[in-house]
């Protein structure tokens, strides 16, 4: 088959349980191959991570003559995205706040121990939407301070803003489009309202920290605030639902390594890694190069879509030995689970916590699980690829 319709048969939904194939095909076909929409796929490693951290390639809609009035600092570039994303740490990490993720751990013991004594033997469970979806989300919403009644109203608006960021070549998308701006609205009018409620009345949580800086040079101002409290919000939970539930499925597939992770509980950390490098749960980023770039003897115009295709270049064999096998304790494990560059994920210390946490509680209650569908049905979207149930027999 053609590798000009690479992006097509990548993105359409018969290939999202395994979509490795087409991977390969796209490392085989070269570093960069043009579609017939005029976009470029890059599939290889280390192409892929020169490109994430080229000041050409932008990661702003703009670049490519769209209108988009505000974005959040993950759609920035520098230096307005050094601007935002450092006042948007000072609540959440280091050197301002080194303690609050830290914090988390014990609160993220206490979420998992909740979810893991509802787990009985005999009976199926959905680890979608029993385990992996309610830790992060309930984590994510005691950080910036949202009540927990108010939980399903927020997976309903992300739900939309995640499924109008999808790519999928060809497909008329203004619904989709309409559908997530008008959820954007929303969910932003959502977490203002809730952040004026804290000003002058702080609590612990971040929307509070944002609301009540006494820095007048260091505060957001309502549009920055909303769009990065939605960005906090999409970002605190849907790539770790994806992580857990990726785990899950990638353990209860190799029951060896199951075996050892519950006699050498000290590994997880290192699987954890290895599960962000070989089922991630974001698979591919979108750039616009600002000039022609060369790549691998091949030029890429300026204004042209480049779709980095991150799971690719987690299975590029010129990067990683036997990249197909699942390795616990693979050495020198860099991979791009999290992106890599400035980009890099502003929430990865936290979804290594609640990863680790989660599998760990989950692990000794799977020796003898099995799935009951393999594969599961999987969420729609290309880029965030997840199972969107996961049911497991106990």
């Amino acid at each position: 088959m053609a590798s000009d319709t690479l992006l097509a048969r990548i993105t359409d939904y018969a290939s999202r349980p395994d979509p490795y194939p087409l991977y390969t095909e796209l490392r085989e076909a070269g570093p960069v191959v043009r579609q017939t929409d005029g976009s470029h796929l890059v599939g290889t490693y280390h192409e892929i991570a020169a490109l994430l951290h080229d000041p050409r390639m932008s990661a702003d809609p703009r670049s490519r003559g769209e209108t988009a009035p505000h974005l959040p600092f993950l759609r920035l570039d520098d230096p307005e995205h050094h601007r935002l994303r450092t006042l948007a740490m000072r609540p959440f990490g280091p050197p301002h706040s080194p303690g609050r993720v830290d914090a988390m751990r014990e609160e993220i013991a206490r979420i998992t121990k909740e979810l893991t004594d509802t787990v009985q033997a005999g009976r199926q469970i959905d680890i979608v939407d029993d385990f992996a979806y309610p830790l992060p989300v309930t984590v994510i919403c005691r950080l910036l301070g949202v009540p927990r009644e108010d939980e399903p109203l927020l997976r309903e608006w992300s739900d939309a803003l995640v499924t109008s960021a999808d790519v999928k070549p060809g497909e008329d998308a203004t619904e989709r489009t309409r559908a997530g701006d008008q959820a954007r609205i929303e969910m932003g009018r959502y977490l203002l309202d809730l952040a004026e409620q804290r000003r002058d009345h702080p609590t612990d949580d971040m929307l509070s920290a944002f609301v009540n800086e006494p820095d007048p040079g260091l505060r957001l101002t309502r549009e920055e605030l909303a769009e990065t409290a939605i960005l906090l919000f999409i970002a605190g939970h849907e790539t770790t639902v994806n992580l857990i539930t990726n785990g899950v499925l990638t353990l209860l597939r190799h029951p060896e390594q199951l075996d050892r992770l519950r006699r050498e509980p000290d590994l997880l950390p290192r699987a954890v890694e290895e599960l962000l490098r070989y089922e991630p749960p974001v698979h591919m980023r979108e750039r616009v190069p600002l000039a022609d770039i060369d790549v691998a003897g091949t030029t890429i115009p300026a204004g042209a879509s480049v779709v980095l295709v991150l799971a690719s270049g987690n299975r590029d064999p010129m990067r990683f030995p036997e990249p197909d096998r699942f390795d616990p304790t693979r050495p020198d494990n860099q991979h791009l689970g999290f992106g890599s560059g400035i980009h890099l994920c502003y929430g990865a210390p936290l979804a290594r916590i609640e990863a680790q946490a989660a599998l760990g509680a989950l692990i000794p209650h799977l020796g003898t699980a099995r799935l009951v569908q393999d594969p599961p049905p999987y969420r729609q979207n290309a880029m965030l690829r997840g199972p969107r149930h996961l049911p497991v027999q106990l």
